[in-house]
């Protein structure tokens, strides 16, 4: 989705942000303009974007901070030890937080993309 951000980044945010779902495409047309400002250094995924707004509109999501996607993560034995999700403030996109709710399985990036990818 975009050069300057790195492949998982772009890589999960194309498998949450929907091209079906009006806001999520206004969201996707602002992927080529990110770039990823920090991370979380516990080793999560966690990333913090800056975005040029004066680049791209923003999407229709209201003028306060919202998750504009929230996708529960589901192992391959149907556990659940974490959720991924999209921030907006203001319309633009502002972060992606990866949160785990377990101790016995890693939750990250890395899994995030693998347990993110559709069915087959």
């Amino acid at each position: 989705m975009n050069d300057s951000l790195p492949e998982d980044v772009a890589e999960v945010l194309g498998l949450m942000l929907s091209p079906d779902e009006p806001d999520h495409v206004a969201l996707r047309r602002q992927v080529p303009h990110l770039s990823v400002q920090s991370r979380c250094p516990c080793g999560c995924g966690t990333a913090y974007f800056e975005l040029d707004a004066d680049s791209v509109e923003p999407a229709a999501t209201g003028p306060g901070t919202v998750v504009a996607v929230d996708v529960p993560l589901v192992t391959e034995t149907g556990e659940c030890p974490g959720e991924v999700l999209v921030f907006v403030q203001g319309g633009y996109l502002s972060w992606l937080e990866v949160c785990s709710w377990s101790d016995d399985v890693e939750v990250g990036l890395a899994a995030a993309r693998r347990w993110l990818q559709p069915s087959s």
